[in-house]
């Protein structure tokens, strides 16, 4: 009668647990259902035909006999056998074809060490759309602890590790990837650095996790505009005069905050008349309320891959010039304005054609009109009001260009010419603006980067009906509007609802964005810095420069040269990596699987906002018709019982 002892298989190191010695591949025999090695000259019922090692089960899968229950020897570990059930779901996992032997040996393992449940939990997670750890737990996994890497460490052949299990491979002395073989930069070996759009796409997907399974909930509150005061908050508190909210002020106006051109009557339900050149306001929340800038801080009101819808001029830089008609303004930006330097009016770094400055660009080059809002801060200009703010109508921006500023720094620099078809407020002129030649820029001979517009403006001068309108169609809203009615507002209501149900994968696609373009990466390429970039866009970046720059002085030709060439977000200098670029295949998987399973919610969304508005106004019409039929029974029942009574 054989006992217990006889039944122990192969550690992970392949020694079998019995005898103490490797057997061969030719002695060791797998269990079909654990998938467990065990040293055959040491099975107390081994196989007997090579056909029966294919459907053979270990000792542990198979039924336990009256011999398994006898007390082992007290150096002798306790096996534990499975139930049946146990036994029966491996098995139906080894049936099931549809999933991959890697799938299956995670199931298998799922099972063995009890974790199945919170599988499971994940499954109907997954099922609900809202979870995407597992396609990063796919993809991303850590080479080393095969879990998603704390403090993801991104090699420039496309790998990624765990910081800490990066620094053990390296004190190792290994000087190659994991993964690959390819040689890390011992700079990067030395200093490794931590990819941050990693980070936050981890930690999103975390957190999306927690609250689809049902964890705490952050509470916004939300205060609809009709619930609104006409004048924002005030406080005891508040130890100068002015608002405590800037954002609880009514919007007056129905139109969304990315809206370009003039604001027309239709767009007014309080005073249908509009906004009107020459309207004044006590300060920027009122002229917030009313739509002419929307920003109660910022100077610019723009969007950079959208345009800017209006500016205010208010005397923030010494380099803007004011001439009524057409006036040169500066572009945002160049100041520290950490800590407690928020106010510093000094300059200390150049601007850039970017954000705020980029959506002004825009809108020179597309030629879209932009309203101008003069405040009576700027005390270098006669067209400035006396107190407050005043909207002086509608501009174009002709040219923009950099230049060096009064402090040493460069500026961006646009020209604003008048377009409006009302008279400016300081003139007596019954008629608006005509197209005027621009005027002379001298600053212009010394200036860089001068953008121009090649083609035709969107708002332009129509001679047959002597005004100025919209020549090409004006740029779709993505903003919902808060004072629309919801009668008549179905189609900004369903793109709130649209944008309200963006759901985690949108989010994530918008962290996975290139640094250059803005936009979301195709071939993915990340630096030995730890910053991401469109391959095409980081090509661009160092297009017609070479590696080396060759030398000569006094007619001999000297050494070579090594060009520097730093990362377009930092000054770490990536000529070595420019030479053999890898694209980060592990992330370009993530972002094509995202991008797929968007494309696929897309049209069910769609659909399901469709189905909800037309639910909506199912039920408006069953209300109305409610409201009918209660008015004619209240009539009848004045009437004395009939209709229509005859008089």
């Amino acid at each position: 009668m054989p006992n217990m002892v006889s039944q122990l298989p192969c550690d992970g190191d392949g020694i079998c647990m019995l005898c103490q010695a490797k057997p061969s591949d030719l002695e060791t025999i797998t269990c079909k259902t654990c998938v467990t090695p065990w040293h055959v000259p040491c099975l107390s019922n081994p196989p007997e035909t090579l056909e029966s090692t294919l459907q053979w089960d270990c000792p542990d899968c198979s039924l336990p006999s009256q011999d398994a229950f006898l007390p082992p020897p007290s150096s002798s570990p306790l096996p534990i056998h499975p139930s049946n059930d146990l036994i029966a779901a491996i098995r139906a996992i080894e049936a099931d074809s549809s999933l991959p032997d890697s799938q299956k040996a995670k199931k298998r393992q799922d099972l063995l060490t009890g974790n199945s449940l919170s599988h499971e939990i994940n499954d109907v997670d997954k099922k609900q759309g809202d979870d995407v750890l597992d396609l990063f737990d796919e993809r991303l996994n850590c080479s080393f602890c095969i879990q998603l890497p704390d403090r993801p460490v991104t090699t420039p052949c496309g790998h990624n590790f765990c910081l800490k299990c990066f620094q053990k491979w390296i004190g190792l002395g290994k000087n190659t990837c994991a993964k690959c073989r390819c040689v890390i930069p011992s700079k990067m070996a030395s200093q490794p650095r931590i990819n941050s759009t990693l980070v936050v796409a981890i930690r999103m997907a975390k957190l999306s996790k927690s609250s689809v399974s049902g964890g705490p909930q952050k509470a916004y509150h939300f205060v609809h505009n009709q619930n609104r005061p006409d004048k924002a908050y005030t406080t005891d508190r508040a130890q100068k005069k002015g608002k405590a909210n800037a954002a609880s002020g009514k919007i007056f106006v129905t139109i969304p905050s990315d809206h370009f051109g003039p604001i027309p009557a239709e767009n007014d339900p309080e005073r249908n008349q509009g906004v009107l050149v020459g309207e004044c306001w006590e300060d920027r929340l009122e002229c917030r309320q009313w739509g002419a800038h929307f920003p109660h801080i910022a100077g610019i009101a723009g969007q950079s891959n959208n345009g800017a819808q209006s500016v205010v001029l208010s005397g923030g830089y010494q380099d803007d010039e004011d001439h009524g008609e057409w006036f040169l303004y500066t572009g945002s930006g160049g100041r520290d304005l950490s800590g407690n330097k928020r106010t510093s009016k000094d300059q200390s770094f150049d601007q850039k054609f970017e954000k705020y400055n980029k959506a002004l660009q825009v809108s020179c080059l597309k030629g879209y009109p932009v309203r101008v809002v003069r405040s009576h801060k700027e005390k270098r200009s006669s067209y400035a009001p006396e107190k407050g703010l005043r909207y002086d109508g509608i501009y174009r921006i002709e040219k923009c260009w950099r230049k060096v500023g009064i402090q040493g720094f460069k500026v961006c620099r646009y020209l604003f010419v008048r377009c409006d078809n009302d008279p400016a407020p300081w003139t007596s002129d019954d008629h608006g603006d005509r197209p005027r030649p621009l005027p002379s820029i001298p600053e212009l001979k010394k200036a860089t980067n001068i953008t121009e517009r090649k083609e035709g403006p969107s708002w332009d001068f129509d001679e047959k009906d002597s005004q100025w309108k919209w020549s090409k169609p004006p740029p779709i809203s993505t903003r919902p509007v808060e004072t629309e009615d919801p009668a008549t507002g179905k189609r900004s209501r369903r793109k709130f609802r649209q944008a309200h149900n963006m759901n985690v994968r949108e989010r994530l696609l918008k962290e996975f964005s290139c640094l250059i373009c803005r936009e979301v990466m195709s071939l993915p390429i990340t630096t030995p810095c730890a910053h991401n970039f469109c391959k095409s866009c980081l090509e661009g970046a160092f297009a017609g420069k070479t590696f080396l720059r060759e030398r000569s002085s006094g007619g001999r030709s000297l050494r070579s040269r090594k060009n520097v060439m730093a990362c377009p977000c930092c000054p770490t200098d990536i000529s070595d990596f420019l030479q053999n670029l890898q694209v980060n295949r592990e992330l370009l998987d993530v972002i094509e699987s995202l991008k797929g399973k968007l494309e696929e919610e897309g049209d069910a969304s769609e659909k399901l906002c469709e189905e909800e508005i037309d639910g909506e106004e199912e039920e408006e019409e069953e209300e109305g018709e409610d409201e009918v039929e209660n008015r004619k029974q209240a009539k009848m029942a004045i009437n004395g019982g009939e209709e229509n009574p005859v008089i």
